[in-house]
């Protein structure tokens, strides 16, 4: 899709730090209240340790699993000892931004990275209220940027700000150099939330293999004025992530119903994708609030486990 990035504003240094700090303070006290009042709640019952670990032996007493007898002890010390295991408590937690050229539009308050910014937000402080640890990727045509997995408030707060501020070298989207560098950086598996626009090409191969390895959420970012053209007569319009420049009469029925009909497809292409790959999709706008999609999300986790 077509789309025009609203200039970027101009200030002093010192006016953007303090632009920068208040911000990132704002969306800390928005998702921080979000996370306590339903969300943190929901993100436990949903999202858990993968998997057990072994812990010690004892010896077996009546009423436990024969399954968990180890016969090699057992063959030592005389007597019959089982396996203890604990649950594996610790879940992490990657997010991984689309920083391209396409995610700095916002026809309103917000651009879909500020969007992606607050999503992003809820999810982490979730994840360390929960004692997960929570890393992120930014990502355009490759990694832009990588802080490894924490469990701290700083951390978090430092992910608001790379994805609000960071400057992206690509303007171009490839996921899959991002998604690869996760798996190569963890050998369990974990959970990815991945905040794009998707206005990329060959998403089932980009996502195939992470698909397979780890529990992926595709949050798709979106704005009003993408979604239909305006009767606005003739306009230039330019692709932030190519430069590509085009002139349309949006006067012109056909247009219209020609970009309508691209974009639903374009829109069919990415549900189908999430659902080949049974990855769950999440969709938030920047003109609402991102709250109910988060929780019908959660309440449908819960009710598939």
């Amino acid at each position: 899709m077509l789309t025009t990035p609203p200039p970027l504003p101009s200030a002093t240094e010192a006016d953007a730090v303090a632009a920068l700090v208040k911000e990132v303070r704002r969306i800390e006290l928005i998702t921080r209240g979000i996370v306590r009042s339903k969300a943190g709640g929901e993100y436990h019952s949903v999202f858990k340790g993968q998997g057990i670990d072994f812990d010690d032996f004892r010896e077996y007493q009546p009423g436990d699993e024969v399954r968990s007898i180890d016969w090699n002890v057992t063959a030592r010390q005389g007597t019959p000892f089982i396996r203890k295991y604990v649950e594996e408590r610790e879940l992490t937690v990657y997010v991984a931004v689309d920083v391209s050229g396409s995610t700095l539009y916002g026809s309103g308050d917000q651009s879909m990275r500020m969007l992606a910014a607050r999503v992003a937000a809820a999810f982490a402080f979730s994840a360390i209220h929960n004692q997960d640890k929570c890393g992120l990727v930014l990502f355009s045509d490759d990694v832009e940027l990588f802080l490894p997995p924490a469990k701290s408030r700083r951390q978090v707060l430092r992910m608001i700000r790379e994805i609000l501020y960071a400057p992206a070298r690509g303007q171009t989207t490839r996921p899959k150099s991002a998604l690869d560098l996760i798996s190569r950086h963890t050998s369990r598996r974990c959970l990815v939330l991945l905040l794009s626009d998707f206005q990329f090409p060959g998403l089932v191969d980009s996502l195939r293999t992470a698909a397979v390895r780890h529990d992926v959420v595709a949050i798709q970012l979106s704005d009003p004025a993408q979604e239909a053209l305006p009767m606005a007569g003739r306009v230039r319009l330019a692709d932030p992530e190519t430069g590509e420049e085009i002139v349309v009469n949006t006067h012109n029925p056909r247009v219209r119903a020609r970009y309508a009909e691209l974009r639903a497809a374009w829109q069919t292409e990415i549900d189908q994708a999430c659902t080949s790959l049974a990855i769950d999709k999440i969709a938030v706008r920047t003109d609402t609030d991102f709250q109910p999609a988060l929780h019908a999300f959660f309440r449908k986790r819960e009710k598939r486990r």
